[in-house]
Protein backbone atom coordinates (compact mmCIF):
# COMPACT_ATOMS: atom_id res chain seq x y z
CA UNK A 1 0.00 0.00 0.00
CA UNK A 2 1.64 3.47 -1.08
CA UNK A 3 2.00 6.35 1.26
CA UNK A 4 -1.28 8.21 -0.08
CA UNK A 5 -3.49 5.60 0.19
CA UNK A 6 -2.70 4.91 3.77
CA UNK A 7 -3.10 8.42 4.73
CA UNK A 8 -6.26 8.47 3.07
CA UNK A 9 -7.16 5.76 5.28
CA UNK A 10 -5.58 7.49 8.37
CA UNK A 11 -8.11 10.15 7.81
CA UNK A 12 -11.05 8.23 7.14
CA UNK A 13 -10.98 6.41 10.06
CA UNK A 14 -9.74 9.76 12.16
CA UNK A 15 -12.97 11.21 10.54
CA UNK A 16 -15.29 8.15 11.28
CA UNK A 17 -14.20 8.14 15.14
CA UNK A 18 -14.68 11.59 15.60
CA UNK A 19 -17.57 13.30 13.56
CA UNK A 20 -18.78 10.18 11.19
CA UNK A 21 -18.54 9.55 7.65
CA UNK A 22 -21.39 9.90 5.08
CA UNK A 23 -22.59 7.72 2.67
CA UNK A 24 -19.66 8.03 0.43
CA UNK A 25 -17.15 8.33 2.54
CA UNK A 26 -18.27 4.66 4.11
CA UNK A 27 -17.60 3.36 0.83
CA UNK A 28 -14.52 4.79 -0.06
CA UNK A 29 -13.63 3.32 3.40
CA UNK A 30 -14.97 -0.12 2.91
CA UNK A 31 -13.67 -0.55 -0.91
CA UNK A 32 -10.34 0.63 0.90
CA UNK A 33 -10.05 -1.59 3.76
CA UNK A 34 -10.93 -4.82 1.67
CA UNK A 35 -8.35 -3.68 -1.11
CA UNK A 36 -5.73 -3.22 2.05
CA UNK A 37 -7.08 -6.14 3.66
CA UNK A 38 -6.38 -4.90 7.59
CA UNK A 39 -8.34 -5.03 10.64
CA UNK A 40 -10.51 -2.48 11.90
CA UNK A 41 -8.66 -1.09 15.39
CA UNK A 42 -10.54 0.11 18.23
CA UNK A 43 -7.88 2.64 19.11
CA UNK A 44 -9.43 5.33 17.01
CA UNK A 45 -13.15 5.15 18.88
CA UNK A 46 -11.02 5.15 22.20
CA UNK A 47 -9.33 8.63 21.32
CA UNK A 48 -12.41 9.92 19.75
CA UNK A 49 -13.63 9.70 23.81
CA UNK A 50 -10.93 10.92 25.21
CA UNK A 51 -11.04 13.87 22.94
CA UNK A 52 -14.57 14.59 23.58
CA UNK A 53 -14.00 14.25 28.04
CA UNK A 54 -11.14 17.28 27.58
CA UNK A 55 -14.02 19.62 28.17
CA UNK A 56 -14.39 17.89 31.43
CA UNK A 57 -13.40 20.20 34.11
CA UNK A 58 -11.93 18.31 36.80
CA UNK A 59 -10.19 18.78 40.23
CA UNK A 60 -7.06 18.20 40.85
CA UNK A 61 -6.51 14.26 41.14
CA UNK A 62 -5.29 13.45 44.85
CA UNK A 63 -1.79 12.60 45.04
CA UNK A 64 -2.01 8.83 46.09
CA UNK A 65 -4.02 8.13 43.15
CA UNK A 66 -1.88 9.87 41.00
CA UNK A 67 1.05 7.61 42.16
CA UNK A 68 -0.65 4.61 42.06
CA UNK A 69 -1.76 5.59 38.35
CA UNK A 70 1.69 6.26 37.32
CA UNK A 71 3.02 2.99 38.76
CA UNK A 72 0.98 0.98 37.11
CA UNK A 73 1.62 2.85 33.52
CA UNK A 74 5.27 1.97 34.08
CA UNK A 75 4.66 -1.29 34.79
CA UNK A 76 2.64 -2.15 32.23
CA UNK A 77 4.60 0.09 28.90
CA UNK A 78 7.68 -1.68 30.56
CA UNK A 79 5.95 -5.64 29.89
CA UNK A 80 4.89 -3.87 26.71
CA UNK A 81 8.42 -3.10 25.48
CA UNK A 82 9.87 -6.39 27.13
CA UNK A 83 7.74 -8.70 24.83
CA UNK A 84 8.20 -6.22 21.63
CA UNK A 85 12.30 -6.48 22.34
CA UNK A 86 11.61 -10.55 22.50
CA UNK A 87 9.65 -11.73 20.33
CA UNK A 88 11.65 -13.49 17.10
CA UNK A 89 13.69 -12.00 14.55
CA UNK A 90 12.10 -13.76 11.79
CA UNK A 91 8.69 -12.57 12.61
CA UNK A 92 10.19 -9.12 12.91
CA UNK A 93 11.70 -10.00 8.99
CA UNK A 94 8.61 -11.16 7.76
CA UNK A 95 6.61 -8.07 8.75
CA UNK A 96 9.32 -5.61 6.91
CA UNK A 97 8.51 -8.28 3.95
CA UNK A 98 4.80 -8.05 3.61
CA UNK A 99 3.67 -7.04 0.29
CA UNK A 100 0.95 -5.45 1.49
CA UNK A 101 0.62 -2.49 4.30
CA UNK A 102 -1.69 -3.94 7.24
CA UNK A 103 -3.25 -0.81 8.79
CA UNK A 104 -2.60 -2.41 11.75
CA UNK A 105 -1.94 -0.28 14.95
CA UNK A 106 1.48 -0.88 15.49
CA UNK A 107 2.62 -0.26 19.31
CA UNK A 108 5.88 1.45 17.78
CA UNK A 109 4.07 3.47 15.52
CA UNK A 110 3.28 7.50 16.15
CA UNK A 111 -0.80 7.27 15.11
CA UNK A 112 -1.41 3.89 17.69
CA UNK A 113 0.78 5.46 20.32
CA UNK A 114 -1.24 8.54 20.13
CA UNK A 115 -4.76 7.17 20.28
CA UNK A 116 -3.54 4.44 23.65
CA UNK A 117 -2.19 7.31 24.99
CA UNK A 118 -5.07 9.97 24.32
CA UNK A 119 -7.45 6.80 25.76
CA UNK A 120 -5.20 6.18 28.63
CA UNK A 121 -6.01 9.98 29.72
CA UNK A 122 -9.76 9.54 29.14
CA UNK A 123 -9.92 6.90 31.39
CA UNK A 124 -7.94 8.64 34.12
CA UNK A 125 -10.12 11.69 33.46
CA UNK A 126 -13.18 9.10 33.70
CA UNK A 127 -11.88 6.86 37.16
CA UNK A 128 -11.40 10.08 38.74
CA UNK A 129 -14.41 11.74 37.68
CA UNK A 130 -16.38 8.84 39.29
CA UNK A 131 -14.01 8.74 42.00
CA UNK A 132 -14.88 12.53 43.34
CA UNK A 133 -18.07 11.93 42.37
CA UNK A 134 -18.31 9.59 45.10
CA UNK A 135 -16.86 10.87 47.55
CA UNK A 136 -18.12 14.30 47.16
CA UNK A 137 -20.93 15.12 49.82
CA UNK A 138 -23.13 17.82 49.61
CA UNK A 139 -22.54 21.32 51.03
CA UNK A 140 -24.43 22.02 54.06
CA UNK A 141 -26.64 24.87 53.83
CA UNK A 142 -27.82 26.59 56.60
CA UNK A 143 -31.84 27.22 56.85
CA UNK A 144 -32.43 29.75 59.85
CA UNK A 145 -35.72 30.28 60.88
CA UNK A 146 -38.19 32.20 58.76
CA UNK A 147 -38.30 35.57 60.13
CA UNK A 148 -41.80 36.46 61.72
CA UNK A 149 -42.87 39.64 59.93
CA UNK A 150 -44.39 42.00 62.34
CA UNK A 151 -47.47 43.87 61.14
CA UNK A 152 -47.56 47.64 62.29
CA UNK A 153 -49.29 48.53 65.35
CA UNK A 154 -52.09 50.52 64.59
CA UNK A 155 -52.30 54.42 65.17
CA UNK A 156 -54.80 55.04 67.16
CA UNK A 157 -54.74 59.05 66.42
CA UNK A 158 -54.62 59.06 62.95
CA UNK A 159 -57.09 56.30 62.72
CA UNK A 160 -59.50 58.77 64.77
CA UNK A 161 -58.27 61.26 62.31
CA UNK A 162 -58.91 59.64 59.00
CA UNK A 163 -62.55 58.15 60.36
CA UNK A 164 -63.82 61.44 61.21
CA UNK A 165 -62.76 63.07 57.62
CA UNK A 166 -65.04 59.99 56.19
CA UNK A 167 -68.28 60.23 55.06
CA UNK A 168 -71.65 59.45 56.89
CA UNK A 169 -70.26 58.91 60.23
CA UNK A 170 -71.86 59.52 63.14
CA UNK A 171 -70.27 62.17 65.52
CA UNK A 172 -71.02 63.54 69.29
CA UNK A 173 -69.16 65.36 72.55
CA UNK A 174 -68.66 63.39 75.59
CA UNK A 175 -69.28 65.64 78.86
CA UNK A 176 -69.94 65.01 82.45
CA UNK A 177 -73.21 62.91 83.01
CA UNK A 178 -75.84 64.08 85.27
CA UNK A 179 -75.24 64.29 89.14
CA UNK A 180 -71.56 63.00 88.48
CA UNK A 181 -69.17 62.43 91.02
CA UNK A 182 -66.15 65.23 91.39
CA UNK A 183 -63.78 63.29 89.68
CA UNK A 184 -65.49 62.76 86.60
CA UNK A 185 -67.08 66.65 86.50
CA UNK A 186 -64.35 67.63 84.21
CA UNK A 187 -64.15 64.49 81.12
CA UNK A 188 -64.79 65.72 77.88
CA UNK A 189 -64.11 64.57 74.96
CA UNK A 190 -65.56 63.43 71.28
CA UNK A 191 -66.73 60.28 69.34
CA UNK A 192 -66.90 59.13 65.84
CA UNK A 193 -69.12 56.07 64.24
CA UNK A 194 -69.48 54.37 61.08
CA UNK A 195 -72.39 52.02 60.69
CA UNK A 196 -70.46 51.26 57.04
CA UNK A 197 -66.91 50.15 58.74
CA UNK A 198 -69.21 49.29 62.14
CA UNK A 199 -66.01 50.80 63.49
CA UNK A 200 -65.69 54.34 65.82
CA UNK A 201 -63.46 56.13 68.28
CA UNK A 202 -63.28 58.07 71.43
CA UNK A 203 -60.80 60.72 72.32
CA UNK A 204 -61.34 61.22 75.97
CA UNK A 205 -59.81 63.79 78.36
CA UNK A 206 -59.80 63.86 82.42
CA UNK A 207 -60.82 60.82 82.68
CA UNK A 208 -59.39 59.71 85.87
CA UNK A 209 -56.82 56.50 85.58
CA UNK A 210 -58.91 53.41 87.10
CA UNK A 211 -56.76 51.05 89.33
CA UNK A 212 -57.49 47.69 86.70
CA UNK A 213 -57.90 44.91 90.35
CA UNK A 214 -60.94 47.25 91.09
CA UNK A 215 -62.67 48.39 88.08
CA UNK A 216 -62.49 49.04 84.66
CA UNK A 217 -64.32 51.75 82.06
CA UNK A 218 -66.94 50.12 79.91
CA UNK A 219 -68.66 51.36 76.60
CA UNK A 220 -72.28 50.89 75.59
CA UNK A 221 -74.05 51.91 72.41
CA UNK A 222 -77.71 53.25 72.43
CA UNK A 223 -79.17 52.26 68.78
CA UNK A 224 -82.38 51.65 67.01
CA UNK A 225 -82.03 47.71 66.92
CA UNK A 226 -81.33 46.87 70.34
CA UNK A 227 -83.35 49.59 72.16
CA UNK A 228 -82.51 51.93 75.26
CA UNK A 229 -83.32 49.06 77.64
CA UNK A 230 -80.39 46.82 76.41
CA UNK A 231 -77.07 49.04 74.40
CA UNK A 232 -74.63 47.90 72.75
CA UNK A 233 -71.44 46.36 74.32
CA UNK A 234 -68.69 48.57 73.00
CA UNK A 235 -66.03 46.94 74.92
CA UNK A 236 -64.27 47.54 77.84
CA UNK A 237 -60.52 49.99 78.92
CA UNK A 238 -58.39 51.26 81.31
CA UNK A 239 -56.63 54.35 81.32
CA UNK A 240 -53.50 54.79 82.95
CA UNK A 241 -52.01 57.92 82.23
CA UNK A 242 -53.17 61.32 82.64
CA UNK A 243 -54.25 64.00 79.59
CA UNK A 244 -55.75 62.60 76.62
CA UNK A 245 -56.55 58.95 75.87
CA UNK A 246 -58.19 57.59 72.02
CA UNK A 247 -59.82 54.26 73.15
CA UNK A 248 -61.30 52.19 70.02
CA UNK A 249 -65.61 50.96 70.28
CA UNK A 250 -65.20 47.38 70.08
CA UNK A 251 -68.95 46.49 69.71
CA UNK A 252 -69.89 42.80 70.18
CA UNK A 253 -73.17 43.58 68.01
CA UNK A 254 -73.91 45.15 64.91
CA UNK A 255 -74.77 48.82 65.62
CA UNK A 256 -77.15 50.97 63.43
CA UNK A 257 -77.44 54.75 63.86
CA UNK A 258 -76.08 55.21 67.54
CA UNK A 259 -78.13 57.47 69.01
CA UNK A 260 -75.98 57.90 72.61
CA UNK A 261 -72.81 56.84 74.06
CA UNK A 262 -72.11 56.04 77.71
CA UNK A 263 -69.32 55.11 79.90
CA UNK A 264 -70.03 53.57 82.88
CA UNK A 265 -67.77 51.98 85.56
CA UNK A 266 -67.43 48.56 85.90
CA UNK A 267 -65.72 45.64 87.58
CA UNK A 268 -62.93 44.13 85.90
CA UNK A 269 -63.38 42.38 83.08
CA UNK A 270 -66.79 44.47 82.55
CA UNK A 271 -70.50 43.45 82.69
CA UNK A 272 -73.22 41.84 80.43
CA UNK A 273 -75.83 44.46 81.08
CA UNK A 274 -74.80 47.04 83.97
CA UNK A 275 -76.85 48.44 86.30
CA UNK A 276 -75.40 52.54 85.50
CA UNK A 277 -74.77 53.26 88.97
CA UNK A 278 -71.58 55.35 88.05
CA UNK A 279 -71.56 56.64 84.77
CA UNK A 280 -68.26 58.40 83.73
CA UNK A 281 -69.26 59.90 81.07
CA UNK A 282 -72.35 60.64 78.23
CA UNK A 283 -72.30 61.37 74.75
CA UNK A 284 -75.51 62.24 72.97
CA UNK A 285 -75.61 62.63 69.33
CA UNK A 286 -76.70 66.19 67.82
CA UNK A 287 -76.44 67.65 71.36
CA UNK A 288 -73.36 70.20 71.74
Amino acid sequence: MNDEIQEILFDLLTKQATYGLDAAEQKQLEELSADANFRMDDSFDIAAAAIGMMDLEIEPMPAHLHSKILASADSYFASTASSVETSSPEKAETEDMQPTFAFEPKRSGIASWLGWALAGAACVALAFNIYTTRIQTPPTVAVGPTPTVTPDKPNPAKQYDELLLASNVIKANFGAAPKAEPDLQKVAGEVVWSDEKQAGYMKLRNLPKNDKAKSTYQLWLFEENQGEKTPIDGGTFDVDADGEVIIPINAKLKAKNPGMFAITVEKPGGVVVSDRKKIAALAQVGKA
